[in-house]
């Protein structure tokens, strides 16, 4: 990879991995707009191991606490800490459980189109806004339930239909649900941080199994990931305490229209994907 593609992939995995307007969907735009060759399966595990490691880092009292909660589910203690951890893991099941049948079944690789990352961009984006424009606030992190964590976390499982944005549709479920947009979000980034991990292992463990080789670029773009995607967790946790979801909306539908133009019109992607 050139130093060019380095710094334009870190940027886009750094910030679209937290703002709801789908990192997997930029991902696969990069190569296809600017004819880069696709930086691959493995460097995007690389990079998805940025965004968790700043993810830790910015949350690290949660996580301090999610650790202290597992040792309090061990000694069977119901504690404000086992609630959340609990609620975090009942949360990363369903979309685990479902990565690893893609996995398996390679079914992944036929979501790859930008018609289906244009279409989704719109369709989740507009849900995003009725969410959040009809959404009460008046839960916390805190409130969160069992069951709660289940819709959460079912609501994740269709982030691996690019272009739907993980962030975004668990930011979605979470304003629809009624809780405040800060709380939606951090309860959103923790849960990134199972479902994250397990599939960067998975992949890079599987690239190791084959040999591939993991090259000084690679780690290269994972680092420079970390500290964008710190700063953007940053700018979007201040944003949202005072505005809307509302800009996300609007990008994501201006983009999906714009691919679909560019789709329909042969300009880009050569046939209709």
């Amino acid at each position: 990879m050139s130093i060019e593609q380095i710094i334009v992939l870190a940027l886009i995995q750094g910030i679209t991995e937290y703002l709801p307007i789908s990192s997997s969907g930029h991902d696969i735009l990069v190569p296809a707009l600017t004819g880069w060759p696709d930086q691959g399966a493995l460097t995007d595990a690389i990079t998805n191991v940025g965004t968790v490691l700043a993810t830790i880092f910015y949350f690290w009292r949660d996580v301090v606490s999610m650790f202290r909660g597992l040792l309090d589910l061990i000694k069977r203690q119901t504690t404000a800490s086992s609630r959340l951890v609990l609620n975090v893991i009942i949360a990363s099941i369903p979309v685990m459980v479902l990565g690893l049948i893609f996995q398996i079944t390679h079914f992944d690789e036929m979501l790859r189109s930008p018609l289906i990352i244009a279409i989704n961009s719109i369709v989740f984006g507009l849900a995003l806004y009725a969410a959040d424009a009809y959404g009460l606030n008046r839960n916390r992190v805190a409130d969160i339930t069992p069951k709660t964590a289940l819709y959460i976390g079912l609501a994740q499982m269709l982030a691996l239909n690019p272009g739907t944005s993980r962030s975004g549709i668990t930011m979605t479920a979470g304003r629809a649900l009624g809780f405040l947009r800060s709380d939606a979000a951090r309860f959103s980034f923790l849960i990134s941080i199972p479902a994250n991990a397990a599939g960067s292992i998975v992949k890079i463990g599987h690239a190791i199994k084959n040999h591939d080789p993991i090259t000084g670029p690679m780690i290269l773009c994972g680092i420079l990931t970390f500290f964008i995607g710190l700063m953007t967790i940053a700018f979007l946790m201040r944003l949202i305490r005072n505005h809307s979801f509302l800009p996300f909306v609007i990008y994501r539908v201006i983009l999906g229209g714009a691919l679909l133009g560019l789709i329909y019109s042969g300009f880009a992607f050569g046939k209709l994907n």
